[in-house]
């Protein structure tokens, strides 16, 4: 008999029927506070394009990213068509607005807000997930989340810590914080005494989490327009500004085609399919997508650098500027090769060498200036994107050959 909580209703989402994996729209009324911290991260670095704070905002960048990815995997478990979860949702998008506003000064004397709602959506959200299955009697999975409460306990204090620490240690006690809570998921909450979590308890629906992890990566690339347009529209009209604006909004469009044209689609079909949804979520929708979001805020502070020096100093390119230009495609370019790979693809050897040109294209950032340079590392997307949809057209009319 199932364990009485208070929690009066069932409030686990359908494991079968259209609610089972439907994205709600309170899911997307809490995205509304990413809108705002990942123009906050961009912001942050484009204030301070120092080798520190891009080290800093890195820090920042996975934290907000637990926030969410931990928060979609509690939505897919729990039913936000509940009054009760959708309470809960919003609580957390109250921590999420704090969270978000202390992140310029994160690593100044707002470390301790910063810290204290991170470590407060946390808890919160687990302990109401925890309750949900007690009520139901899912003691197993009830289990799970008593072990990544205790984790999180653990990593709080330390997040804790840090925040009240003085600045110049708060980096080094935030990076082994956010190693704990990388280590997780991976080390499947181990606990001494208790084991690690069953694979079983880590179920979720796929198309949920597929479609979840596509609307954060359309939230981030908005606010790369976002950030594109306000730089653009704060500046006089020049053909300079012009090129910029057109190679900044290319540039978001091919991101889009890498991940969305058929990666999302691939996606979403392979874990709707696996016999282990969990065990993919983990790999495919929780770790490789941090790198895809690390590229595209890279991007769009790249964008904002050439916006407001598009000929560099003296017709060149510093080293700073061309390490943004073309690591933050590099970097999302290679999230896509993994993501690709983990959902039953192979190898892609032009991503591989699209990463490869992407690196010599920075060797030679010194020889042109960063509005050159922008649309070197376009041209080097859009090649990718081309063979990618040849390639994919060439395997569509294999499979409809063979179906005649």
């Amino acid at each position: 008999m199932p364990a009485r909580t208070g929690f009066t209703r069932n409030l686990l989402r359908p494991t079968t029927g259209e609610e089972s994996h439907r994205v709600t729209f309170v899911e997307l009324f809490f995205d509304l506070v990413f809108v705002f911290a990942i123009t906050q991260l961009s912001h942050s670095l484009i204030a301070e394009p120092t080798p520190l704070r891009f080290a800093e905002v890195l820090i920042l960048v996975g934290a907000v990213w637990w926030a969410w990815v931990d928060t979609t995997w509690i939505a897919n478990w729990l039913n936000p068509a509940r009054g009760a979860v959708r309470g809960m949702l919003i609580v957390l998008m109250l921590f999420g607005l704090l969270m978000s506003s202390a992140i310029p000064e994160a690593f100044a004397g707002k470390g301790w807000l910063f810290a204290t709602a991170f470590v407060a959506m946390q808890l919160s959200r687990t302990t109401f997930a925890f309750f949900s299955f007690l009520e139901q009697g899912r003691s197993a999975n009830a289990l799970n989340v008593v072990r990544i409460i205790i984790w999180y306990v653990v990593s709080g204090t330390i997040w804790i810590t840090g925040g009240f620490a003085e600045p110049e240690q708060r980096i080094w006690i935030w990076v082994i914080a956010l190693a704990i809570e990388c280590t997780g998921p991976a080390a499947r909450f181990w606990v001494p005494g208790m084991g690690k979590s069953p694979m079983e308890t880590w179920e979720v629906s796929g198309e949920h989490m597929a479609e979840r992890v596509g609307l954060f990566f359309i939230i981030a690339l908005g606010e790369s327009i976002i950030v594109t347009g306000s730089v653009f529209s704060a500046q006089p009209v020049s053909w300079e500004g012009f090129a910029a604006l057109l190679a900044a909004f290319v540039g978001t469009v091919l991101l889009w085609l890498l991940y969305f044209a058929h990666g999302e689609r691939s996606g979403s079909a392979y874990i709707a399919g696996a016999e282990t949804s969990g065990r993919i979520a983990r790999a495919t929708y929780t770790y490789i997508p941090i790198l895809m979001v690390i590229g595209i805020v890279l991007t769009a502070v790249g964008d904002d650098l050439v916006l407001a020096h598009p000929f560099g100093h003296h017709g060149q390119t510093d080293a700073a500027t061309a390490a943004v230009i073309t690591g933050g495609a590099a970097i999302y370019l290679f999230g896509t090769t993994l993501f690709k790979r983990s959902v039953g693809g192979p190898w892609l050897l032009t991503h591989l060498l699209g990463i490869v040109a992407l690196g010599l294209v920075f060797l030679v950032a010194g020889l042109v200036n960063p509005l050159v340079l922008t649309w070197l590392v376009n041209v080097v997307l859009l090649v990718v994107v081309v063979i990618d949809e040849w390639r994919y057209r060439r395997l569509v009319g294999a499979d409809a050959l063979r179906l005649e």
